[in-house]
């Protein structure tokens, strides 16, 4: 008998089996609202990865990588590697998005930065009040803490 084969055994004498002792006999477990990593991965999770994996990519003005970034040019490209089209400005990829409230904004949301009606900038939220952006000239991409509360976030749709 396989150890394979003795998973239903174990399972019928001891009514449930934890998955140490699945493991252990090389079963494998399936759990009801689990899914392998790749598979549970969203588009906006995989964004933010490629994002923090540009971390230190220097600043350029109308640059959409992959070495190189302005702040709409490094979500553009993020969310492109995750399968999302964006539009090239962050005040175009403001209008693209869906709306949400501070409360409501999870990792992989966009931030915009406005003063008025008028979006100047872009990053993708973190968790924590913090962003993934490529700032302006002479910096590089990083994470950083949101400076202001002149922000409103959206959700790729």
């Amino acid at each position: 008998m396989t150890a394979l084969n003795r998973v239903p055994s174990l399972m019928a004498r001891a009514g449930t089996a934890s998955a140490l002792t699945i493991a252990a006999v090389g079963g494998s477990i399936v759990a009801p609202g689990f899914a392998p990593e790749a598979e549970a991965a969203t588009p906006a999770t995989k964004a933010l990865q490629v994002a923090a994996s540009k971390k230190g990519s220097p600043y350029k003005w109308g640059a959409t990588g992959p070495n190189r970034f302005d702040c709409s040019g490094l979500t553009l490209y993020s969310f492109k590697k995750a399968g999302k089209k964006l539009p090239r400005t962050a005040a175009q990829q403001y209008n693209k998005t869906r709306h949400i409230s501070a409360k409501n904004r999870k990792a992989g949301d966009l931030v915009f930065f406005h003063s008025g009606s008028y979006v100047y900038h872009v990053g993708i939220y973190a968790g924590k009040g913090k962003i993934w952006h490529s700032p302006k000239s002479g910096d590089v991409v990083k994470l950083q803490k949101i400076w202001t509360r002149s922000v409103w976030y959206g959700r790729v749709k």
